[in-house]
């Protein structure tokens, strides 16, 4: 049997709901806790209404439990509208269709991405990556958020120095590398800040500046650093915009404790000045990472642990 047609928790973005036909995964997405509105048609069905996504239908999937991993997102600062942009060390591979909703499921409003394990206020999971988060006082799980795989964000949004849309003093996104044959933590995160940079600073989905575009950047941080027991490495820059105070990017990658042990990259996106969060955060964040598995796990910016090539 398979679950009744409905708005489900979306398989490849779990901050919304999707609706399931019955049969299959229509392209009709809306927030948690929206407005009950008009049921979306299905496949040559009547028509309805309903809060529609920008991705197409996908194939009829079997029954089974949501697995997919998360899409890639577009840019990490903006909190606008988003596509996703496939190039870059940090892309996802293609994965099969999501399963249908579980057949003991009920339409609900959908969990958000980063979860807390076991309850803890002060934690954020990601269970994909098998890590978790410390929730620093400032920072909150992500609402209302256009960018898939962030894990946390600065509380409120502000209007952006540039051309017009909304941002974010501070984003936390976690990701998989994949669609790469390279191993070296250095070399991919070497490789990830740049597209970091450009995608949180420079341009967004749209063709828009919100931040001026991107006039210079340097190196300010990089070596290498204890991720949740594992030995990585991490580059940051300090970015100049055309408009506002510019920020701080940093990409860090370790791998996975979990699975095939898959290389993650853990992207920060700060705004400088006064208004942006204390640059500190990201050093706190690091050491406070722990792996699913091992609670004592954790490390932190210079604590070196071996070879990171």
């Amino acid at each position: 049997m398979t679950p009744p047609p409905g708005w489900y928790r979306d398989p490849h973005a779990p901050h919304l709901e999707r609706w399931w036909d019955g049969r299959t995964w229509t392209e009709h997405r809306r927030a948690p806790g929206a407005a009950a509105g008009p049921v979306p048609p299905s496949p040559g069905g009547a028509a309805g209404g309903g809060r529609t996504g920008a991705v197409g239908a996908l194939p009829s999937p079997p029954p089974g439990p949501w697995s997919s991993p998360r899409p890639s997102p577009r840019r990490c600062s903006s909190a606008g509208t988003a596509a996703p942009r496939g190039r870059g060390p940090a892309r996802r591979a293609s994965a099969p269709a999501p399963g249908a909703p579980s057949p003991s499921a009920s339409p609900s409003p959908a969990d958000s991405p980063a979860d807390s394990p076991a309850g803890d206020p002060d934690v954020v999971e990601d269970p994909l990556n098998g890590i978790t988060f410390p929730l620093l006082d400032g920072w909150v799980r992500p609402e209302n958020v256009a960018e898939d795989d962030v894990v946390m964000t600065t509380d409120g949004t502000y209007d952006c120095p540039g051309e017009g849309t909304v941002c974010r003093h501070g984003l936390v996104v976690s990701r998989t590398v994949t669609g790469s044959d390279e191993t070296s933590p250095r070399a991919l995160a070497e490789e990830d800040v740049s597209e970091a940079a450009d995608e949180a600073f420079h341009e967004d989905a749209t063709g828009r500046r919100p931040h001026g575009g991107i006039e210079s950047h340097r190196v300010v941080g990089a070596g290498p650093v204890a991720v949740a027991g594992r030995a990585g490495y991490f580059v940051r820059w300090r970015v100049r915009t055309g408009e506002g105070p510019g920020g701080y990017v940093q990409s860090m990658v370790f791998p996975s404790s979990v699975g095939t042990e898959s290389p993650v990259v853990v992207r920060y996106v700060f705004d400088a000045g006064e208004d942006g969060p204390p640059l500190a955060d990201m050093d706190r964040i690091t050491e406070g990472i722990r792996s699913l598995t091992d609670a004592d796990s954790g490390g932190g910016v210079g604590s070196s642990i071996g070879p990171t090539d």
